[in-house]
């Protein structure tokens, strides 16, 4: 084509931009390489019911693992993790409630996890009178005394968000932060709530949740659990009986602890610059869900096909294009195990990272990235005080408008939102060391942690455009002349 032509076809693009209404968006390098069928068929393999819902911890966890690092070979990726390979094992604590664990009140025994639950791992003696207090929304917190005392309470959903989809095992906890820590506060050694209609219809839900106990990483707050105030449930039932004067609550928890192995996958798209190509950007996503679990719709599976398969074939899209048309700097692909399980893998590897830890230039995060509205997202960590370096913001917020033109929602990026989504994704602990960081969303949906996650629901149009999004900031972060500065003034509200 001559020059004359291009020049003829670039006005004649400036015209029909001006007439219609389009925007043209820029030619990236690399970006073609991008190819919707890939993301599809990736998605679908990855959020397969072979892998059982990739519950961290187990060897589905691990199969998934192995399935993608072969990916990253294929995409023609050098292996970053230990020993030459992709992998990065960890090994994750657990800690459960035993079997071996007793509740009685008054002459009541109650058997674990059919009369009752326990909200919270940790060992405990309790031998205390019991007291009733009635509704918890008619209680005068000011006034009364809980102080040694095993307190019980009866549940309503007043003031409480009962829109309990989004998993239904929530409205438990959102019950306790509404009324236990004031309680706790005062002095009370035991709190048991009574099940209302939503707790009792959520039952099954908050079971499972509560028996998987907790988990950490070696070293972590939570690895050795210290002994703490029981948070029990009781079913609807119980209230014709626990409001009996005079009862005595003989509260025994005993704690099983024990590791399982978890892993990060790791590669490189090496660029060729004598100098920059040490430094990185980095792609980062997490293989694992929630495993088998409870049925909802006639599945059991949990699949993970948007949490967050769908991030982990977006960021092998970006770094295969990256390797193809490779810019100054390299990027690096880090697939976080355990995050299901409070971000273990990205606490490991920033602990114990594979490449310098002063090398990482940015870290794009992605979270959930496939569902609701095709027209709009979420970018976390663009929002004051999330936003932790501007110069990182403004290369992802010219992305979008050269690209996608997204409408972007800042509402969940704010500290009042009640999510706290910004503290629950993989960027967090490079972000607390200063790293220019960001996370890419298209935020929670009724599916989020149910087996109706799966590859048949996603937005794959979208998936697209959110990809090519991500790849746009990335290729100006391994483009820029200068790396992303992180903001003096940055600081977390918690």
């Amino acid at each position: 084509m001559t020059l004359k032509s291009l020049l003829t076809l670039s006005l004649l693009s400036v015209c029909f931009s001006l007439l219609y209404g389009q925007t043209i968006k820029p030619a990236v390098k690399g970006i073609e390489s991008i190819r919707l069928e890939d993301l599809k068929k990736q998605l679908y393999e990855m959020a397969d019911p072979h892998f059982n819902g990739r519950s961290a911890g187990t060897l589905d966890e691990i199969k998934a693992s192995v399935w993608f690092a072969e990916k990253m070979r294929e995409a023609g990726l050098t292996p970053a993790g230990e020993d030459g390979t992709y992998f990065q094992f960890f090994s994750l604590w657990r800690n459960q409630t035993s079997k071996q664990s007793s509740i009685t009140i008054g002459n009541h025994v109650l058997q674990l996890w059919k009369d009752v639950l326990v909200a919270q791992t940790a060992p405990a003696e309790v031998n205390a009178p019991l007291i009733y207090l009635g509704e918890a929304n008619k209680i005068d917190f000011a006034k009364v005394d809980v102080s040694g005392k095993v307190v019980a309470i009866q549940v309503v959903p007043d003031g409480i968000n009962t829109n309990i989809s989004l998993p239904e095992w929530r409205y438990s906890r959102s019950i306790h932060v509404k009324y236990g820590t004031d309680l706790l506060a005062k002095g009370a050694v035991a709190i048991i709530y009574i099940n209302d209609q939503y707790a009792e219809h959520s039952w099954p839900y908050a079971k499972e949740n509560f028996i998987r106990g907790t988990y950490d990483i070696e070293g972590g707050a939570n690895a050795i659990v210290t002994s703490k105030p029981p948070i029990l449930w009781v079913r609807k039932e119980a209230a014709e009986w626990i409001k009996t004067e005079g009862q005595v609550a003989k509260i025994s928890i005993k704690i099983e602890s024990y590791t399982y192995p978890s892993v990060n996958i790791i590669g490189k798209a090496e660029s060729k610059d004598p100098v920059l190509s040490k430094e990185y950007v980095l792609l980062s996503g997490h293989p694992d869900a929630h495993g088998i679990r409870n049925i909802i719709g006639n599945d059991s599976i949990y699949h993970g096909a948007d949490d967050n398969a769908s991030v982990n074939v977006a960021m092998l899209a970006v770094a295969r294009a990256l390797k193809k048309s490779p810019g100054k700097r390299s990027a690096l692909l880090v697939i976080h195990g355990a995050e299901e399980r409070g971000l273990l893998g990205s606490r490991w590897f920033t602990a114990h990272p594979t490449v310098p830890i002063s090398s990482i230039a940015a870290v794009l995060n992605g979270d959930m990235i496939g569902r609701n509205n095709p027209d709009s997202a979420a970018l976390l960590g663009s929002v004051p005080p999330h936003k932790n370096s501007s110069h990182l913001v403004a290369f992802a917020l010219d992305a979008n408008k050269e690209g996608p033109q997204f409408k972007l929602d800042t509402l969940w990026d704010k500290p009042t939102h009640k999510e706290g989504w910004y503290f629950r994704s993989d960027h967090l602990p490079y972000a607390r060391l200063g790293i220019p960081s960001l996370m890419y969303t298209t935020l929670l949906h009724s599916d989020y942690h149910t087996p109706q996650d799966n590859a048949a629901n996603i937005d794959y149009e979208k998936l697209l455009k959110m990809t090519q999004w991500i790849y746009r900031t990335a290729r100006k972060v391994v483009d820029a002349e200068k790396r992303p500065t992180t903001d003096s003034n940055f600081k977390l509200e918690r």
